[in-house]
């Protein structure tokens, strides 16, 4: 085991990190090596000074198709369960062990007034090797929520 002294600038113990911790993709982000599919978290939600609800999303490609684009459907539910808005969350491209932490800002919606968001569809999930669609977006989709607001599928 190589000890890094407590000095060292955290750049320089970052570039030693590969060395350090020889593992494949998926299990140095924290994902088991048996997972596959893509992994959808609501990690934040927080109020902008605008008054909008910037929502943060970590988005991992634990398959092994790489994406050329991937984008997810959502429905929006109000903190009485209807239907606010359906909206398309962009990801961008994203090759196999890939994690991608994405912001999406609601104009005009207080993060106190959403309860629930759902995965509706995939319409955007391309292969990068074909450009052709892939269902590897929706199999296997896995979703978790950190905070007040649920999502899933």
């Amino acid at each position: 085991m190589i000890r890094i002294p407590r000095f060292v600038p955290v750049l320089t113990a970052l570039a030693l990190a590969p060395v350090m911790a020889p593992v494949g993709p998926a299990l140095a982000q924290g994902v088991p090596d048996t997972a596959s599919g893509m992994l959808v978290e609501l990690n934040a939600a927080a109020e902008t000074p605008a008054g909008a609800c910037r929502l943060t999303y970590v988005a991992t490609n634990r398959s092994e198709t790489g994406l050329s684009e991937i984008a997810y459907e959502v429905a929006v539910f109000d903190a009485e369960g209807i239907v606010s808005q359906l909206l398309v969350l962009d990801f961008g491209a994203m090759p196999p062990g890939k994690t991608r932490v994405v912001q999406f800002d609601m104009p005009d919606q207080p993060c106190e007034a959403i309860s629930r968001i759902v995965v509706n569809a995939a319409p955007g999930c391309v292969r990068a090797e074909d450009g052709a669609q892939s269902p590897v977006c929706l199999d296997g989709l896995e979703t978790r929520a950190r905070g007040a607001i649920q999502f899933g599928l």
